[in-house]
């Protein structure tokens, strides 16, 4: 069998094909407080900016390409078991070729109910707009995990962790909880290598290699003959 390897990526991984994100700008995120555009009383309180924020996220991610770390950690599934634990909401993974993807903070191209989170809708790089409303007849709102609210696709996070033969983490500051905890899960005789051109949080039994996503992806995979 396939050896597996497990892959947890942050927004480092999307800046390279110009997704901007708050965590590089001093909490602001396309010049808005998080607070205003990602917690559920943001959306309570001006349903209509939130909505227009996220719009605007679909319309950048429709004109942004899978970069090269997204292709060539598509083409590792020729050789190994893959599975990707990422916590960016866009489908770059998935439209540069990986066919196991899970979004631990949601996805920019779903949306869903505001009042049963378990009706979900595909709306590609389509808007939400005020009034749209679910077959239940609730608002719909972005298919995002805001701040505050829970992140319903740990627990299935958390069962594949432990199944690694390798993990690799790229472009996470491995600061954002519970998605950073994940790295505890994995067995200890298990090879990890964070790849950022920042400063992650120290683990101390990581092979750390200090470059953009693409570059860093390259350099690993040498490192297994490929």
């Amino acid at each position: 069998m396939k050896d597996h390897i497990v892959v947890l990526t942050g927004a480092g991984m999307s800046a390279e094909s110009g997704l901007s994100t708050f965590r590089d700008n001093g909490g602001l995120w396309e010049q808005h407080s998080v607070y205003d555009v990602a917690t559920p009383e943001a959306f309570a309180r001006n349903q209509e900016l939130v909505l227009r924020f996220y719009n605007e996220r679909r319309w950048q991610l429709k004109s942004a390409e899978p970069n090269d770390a997204h292709r060539l950690l598509a083409e590792l599934e020729q050789h190994y078991r893959v599975t990707i634990i990422t916590q960016n909401v866009d489908n770059l993974h998935e439209r540069g070729g990986s066919s196991n993807v899970i979004h631990l903070h949601g996805e920019l191209t779903k949306a869903r109910s505001s009042m049963y989170p378990e009706l979900v809708y595909d709306i590609g790089f389509n808007d939400i707009q005020p009034g749209d409303t679910c077959d239940r007849g609730s608002q719909l709102r972005p298919h995002i995990v805001w701040f505050g609210e829970e992140v319903p696709m740990i627990e299935a996070a958390a069962e594949i962790v432990p199944t690694a033969d390798h993990l690799l983490i790229v472009g996470t500051s491995l600061q954002v909880y519970p998605a950073a905890g994940l790295v505890d899960l994995v067995n200890f005789d298990v090879p990890v290598t964070v790849i950022d051109p920042g400063e992650p949080a120290s683990l101390s039994r990581a092979r750390v290699i200090r470059k953009g996503a693409g570059e860093g992806v390259a350099e690993w995979m040498k490192g297994l003959g490929l």
